[in-house]
């Protein structure tokens, strides 16, 4: 054999060798990429819906059903293979106390002043509920009212609402058990701390309101709910209530009804000087309401009608004797504020105060004859103070870039309080002495952490149409723009709400960490007024989803981070946004966590207060929706064989607004879709709800173990 074909054959064979080793590593890869984790099996049943024409499968009905045994059994076996997984993450255990210790600080509640007694919030760091406290001073010695730690083992059971009567000698207060919607009001007397017989249930989406006189209180209710139904029956037909202290509630005296309109609900307010009632009358989430009044100084006064057509949004803010004041987005997309006669009301009557602006007013109160209006600008706050006419005073200097809120009290009030808070900021509080307008700071927490090692910054990025979406960005000075960075990309976008800049001990243990936390003000919230948010709902709801996977496509193009080491959070709304974009772009994420979301567009309207998203979102019973809510639905959208991001599902089980069943029917789908060994969880909390009152270690749990999951999978 010569020289030459040996060394070919030679050639040959090692060619021939690392193609060989190269195909075996090839197949490893494929046989790694195909291993799944071993899920609890989730049993298809044979349902098929008929929506207008459309067939629709839905074979994980049965875990709506989340009382059933069934139902029980499988949540166990799922949180079973999460915690498992969750716990066996080395990051955890760092992370945990990490959080522990970021949220072992003292933080104060805003105060209020009725009478001579000042009321406010305290913890003391890790305390599962806050304090509630009374004092003679802002300075004195407080005392404790009422302490919600005492009320459960476990710290479920909390305070969800706490009002005192004008001359502060009685606090009506609200409780909510293991995270429910359903409210329990009860009464406490200041001076002895000790609660009188009142007991007023199955209160939900109502605030009270008292007598100037403490007499009694106005307040909204539902009929008590079919045993078994707590959780997940719906709530229609709320009615209007007053509860005079010291009878029972079977005594209680309707105000209001509406059983031709079962779907309309009514939040009440009184004047200061208690010559009116004032009903906010809602239908659905959509910002649009009525407004009807009743005399109070009238004995047989009749509730009439003030201002009626739900044609655009009407907040109540003060009075003056007959002239009544009320922010309004009618005729005013971004807002503006009008004063309306309760003896002439109609439209042609009123008058303008302060008119709309290139910024969103977000609210107004009114002290002596001065208005405190605070406004939205691109997502940030400003305060400015105007006369009874309208004609701007001055502006507030505040602290810094941020989110300001507060400004409360009656008209007569002395002294009013505000926080300011941003990414890195807790909530700080300041008093305004009204006479002369001085600010000085009452209660600044101390965290451990280094606020100069964080750097926030405001991105803008253009959207498929071309609409301008703004975005937050929160990272560590050290931080390079090279691609590498653990990034979690947060959104809403939906309900008229606006996401604005605010502390949380979980976000600075995130970016100390080394991670990146963007916020996107998507379409659908509030920050740029009505026109904002109605373009991001029912038809116009996949201009949030393009939003924010523009605000996804920005982070990477401007080297923050790249798909691979990118993650999509949301709430509620917000999980229906992780929802819909992780199925319509699965390439642009490496990990997901969509939170007590609406997953299910068909059923959603069918559980709880699930009817009143229909003005937001559409509803399958509307054949012009259907295709729409087809297009993006979480659930009806994944496809088998699809890669999709690291997954955790949160939800809990007593979430009575997002029932846990959207949840469940996502997750089991998700685990049967899933197309490679990216990992799809789901965590069910156990004794919690839609998020409000969660107990502090609960939550310190739940986010080391987001943050544990995130530092595993976005690699």
């Amino acid at each position: 054999m010569n020289l030459h074909r040996f060394h070919c054959l030679v050639l040959l064979f090692v060619v021939f060798l690392l193609t060989s080793v190269a195909s075996q590593a090839q197949e490893k890869s494929k046989d790694a990429g195909a291993r799944k984790m071993k899920y609890p099996e989730t049993k298809a049943i044979d349902v098929v819906d008929d929506y207008h024409g459309r067939k629709v499968a839905d074979p994980y009905r049965w875990l709506e059903d989340t009382e059933s045994e069934q139902t029980a059994e499988w949540i166990a076996a799922e949180n079973k293979i999460t915690q498992s997984y969750l716990q066996s993450i080395p990051a955890r255990k760092t992370m945990q106390q990490r959080l522990k210790k970021l949220w072992n600080y003292e933080r104060f509640g805003m105060p209020s002043h009725r009478g001579d007694t000042y009321f406010y919030t305290h913890n003391d760091g890790l305390q599962n509920q806050s304090v509630y406290y009374k004092a003679t001073s802002l300075e004195a010695p407080r005392q404790v009212l009422l302490n919600p730690n005492t009320l459960s083992k476990d710290g479920t059971v909390a305070l969800a609402g706490a009002v005192a009567s004008k001359d502060g000698k009685l606090l009506a207060y609200g409780l909510a058990d293991g995270g429910s919607d359903w409210r329990t009001w009860k009464v406490r007397d200041v001076a002895s701390g000790k609660d009188l017989e009142d007991l007023v249930q199955w209160v939900k989406f109502s605030s009270i309101a008292w007598m100037p006189d403490g007499s009694g209180f106005f307040y909204g209710r539902y009929a008590e709910p079919q045993e078994g139904q707590e959780l997940t029956g719906t709530n229609e037909n709320q009615r209007m209530y007053f509860h005079r202290i010291g009878d029972p509630q079977s005594k209680d005296q309707l105000i209001l009804e509406r059983p031709d309109h079962p779907k309309w609900g009514f939040s009440p307010a009184v004047t200061d000087d208690g010559r009116y009632l004032i009903i906010q009358n809602w239908k659905g989430s959509e910002p649009k309401s009525q407004v009807f009044i009743k005399d109070l100084q009238q004995p047989d006064a009749k509730v009439e009608p003030l201002i009626t057509g739900f044609d655009a949004e009407y907040e109540w803010i003060a009075a003056d004797g007959d002239t009544l004041f009320f922010m309004t987005d009618h005729q005013a997309p971004k807002r503006r504020l009008i004063a309306v006669s309760a003896k002439q009301s109609e439209r042609s009557a009123w008058r303008e105060i302060i008119p709309q602006t290139e910024d969103v007013l977000e609210g107004a109160n009114l002290f002596g004859s001065v208005f405190y209006a605070s406004w939205l600008k691109d997502a940030r706050g400003k305060v400015t103070r105007h006369d009874m006419d309208g004609k701007l005073l001055s502006g507030i200097e505040l602290p810094g870039v941020g989110t300001v809120s507060g400004f409360g009290g009656k008209r007569d009030a002395k002294e009013t309080f505000f926080s300011f808070t941003n990414y890195v900021t807790p909530a700080s509080i300041y008093r305004v002495s009204l006479p002369d307008g001085k600010i000085s700071l009452w209660r600044r927490p101390e965290v451990d952490f280094n606020v100069d090692e964080f750097v926030t910054e405001q991105l803008f990025c253009k959207s498929k149409d071309g609409t301008t979406v703004p975005i937050i960005v929160t990272r560590r000075k050290d931080s390079k723009r090279d691609g590498s960075n653990r990034t979690l990309l947060y959104g809403y976008g939906g309900f008229n709400i606006s996401i604005t800049p605010s502390f949380s001990p979980a976000t600075v243990g995130w970016v100390e960490s080394g991670g990146v936390y963007a916020v996107a003000n998507l379409r659908g919230g509030g920050e740029y007024g009505r026109q904002w948010h109605e373009d991001g709902m029912r038809l116009k709801k996949q201009n949030v989803f393009n939003d924010c996977i523009a605000s996804a496509e920005h982070l990477v193009t401007q080297g923050y981070t790249k798909p691979s080491r990118l993650a999509l959070q949301g709430r509620s709304n917000g999980g229906l946004l992780v929802g819909a974009v992780m199925t319509q772009r699965p390439d642009l994420f490496g990990a997901c966590l969509p939170a007590v979301g609406v997953m299910d567009m068909l059923r959603y309207h069918k559980f709880t207060i699930g009817w009143a998203w229909a003005t937001e979102y559409g509803s399958s019973d509307e054949e012009d929706q259907i295709d729409n809510l087809l297009s993006y639905s979480p659930l009806h959208n994944l496809k088998r064989g699809t890669c999709y991001p690291a997954t955790l599902v949160t939800t809990a089980e007593r979430d009575d607004r997002v029932v846990p069943g959207h949840s469940f029917k996502f997750a089991a789908a998700l685990q049967a879709a899933q197309g490679c060994d990216r990992p799809t969880l789901i965590r069910i909390e156990t004794r919690a709800g839609h998020g409000a009152g969660t107990p502090i270690s609960k939550r310190i749990d739940e986010y080391a173990d987001l943050w544990a999951f995130l530092i595993a999978n976005l690699n």
